[in-house]
């Protein structure tokens, strides 16, 4: 297997390091560990995007879209983004929803991208968003916790397991999730098929639909990224709608082990699980919240 070094060289020269990665193993899907090192290797260069002038008015588009969409169902108190990134889409989403005291929430797989994200962050001055690192198939917040969840092609390079996912994201949604992700059910043959060499997820309709869950509306995305990617829209509501809890303020972290709260050691400066008996570090500020950043420490006490 090449080194993350050789990797990034081959990504430099414009080589597709996903591809080769699953050529490597003899896969046809991407692992979290391709997808991990693919993005960690690209970090940073989605804010060399964001910041070109000429992109500007296009990011603001897409992105008062998206505060559109979700505004048109709900006013939410708390909200996250799946799969931040380096939060080129999150910061314009908050400002363009213009919420006062809204509670903002994120993670990424790649370390690497969060750690651009919390530069960002601090950048523009944004104060109420928290970022750690997670996964998408073990997200580590509370169930319930966030009222509105939504991704933005974060679900997209995890092609056969859109279902795992759905239920882990419907899991931590209190009361909305949204995904703004490939529409592989409505595009073109030709589209189809590079969304299928990618590992690309596929048939989101049919899953949501064979889980039961309340799709209250699926629709095209407007103004899509990319017209070789286009963009669908997906609004799944939960039946039972709850009040924002005030509770979950300062215990929305859990344990991706065991879904458990996590307790913040303010003095060692990082997290740990009375059940699942591990700790969690704080590297530069960013909880990493993985089950393989999970150290077992049975005889920790805090």
């Amino acid at each position: 297997m090449k080194t993350v070094k050789e990797l990034s060289k081959l990504y430099l020269d414009g080589i597709n390091i996903t591809k080769t990665m699953r050529e490597e193993r003899n896969i046809d899907f991407n692992t979290s560990e391709i997808i991990e090192t693919a993005y960690d290797i690209q970090a940073g260069e989605y804010q060399k995007k964001w910041n070109q002038k000429e992109l500007q008015d296009f990011y603001n588009i897409f992105t008062k879209e998206i505060a559109d969409i979700i505004l048109s169902i709900c006013k939410p108190k708390s909200i996250m983004e799946a799969g931040i990134g380096e939060v080129t889409t999150f910061v314009k989403v908050l400002k363009h929803l213009n919420i006062d005291n809204l509670e903002a929430f994120g993670f990424d797989i790649s370390w690497s991208r969060t750690f651009f994200a919390k530069k960002l962050i601090e950048k523009e001055n944004l104060k109420n968003i928290n970022i750690c690192t997670g996964n998408l198939f073990n997200i580590p917040f509370m169930d319930n916790s966030i009222d509105l969840v939504y991704t933005f092609h974060s679900i997209e390079p995890n092609g056969g397991f859109e279902k795992e996912i759905i239920k882990e994201l419907f899991r931590v949604s209190k009361n909305y999730l949204v995904l703004f992700e490939p529409d592989y059910d409505e595009t073109t043959e030709d589209n189809r098929k590079r969304m299928e060499s990618l590992g690309y997820i596929k048939g989101l309709k049919k899953v949501i639909q064979e889980l039961n869950y309340d799709m209250v509306f699926n629709g095209k995305f407007k103004n899509s990224l990319n017209e070789k990617n286009p963009t669908a829209v997906f609004i799944i509501k939960k039946n039972e709608m709850q009040d924002d809890l005030s509770s979950h303020k300062k215990d929305f972290f859990a344990c991706p082990i065991d879904k458990s709260k996590l307790i913040k050691d303010e003095k060692e400066n990082l997290y740990f699980s009375t059940e699942s008996l591990v700790v969690y570090p704080i590297i530069k500020g960013i909880p990493c919240l993985r089950k393989e950043n999970a150290i077992l420490a049975s005889k920790y006490e805090i």
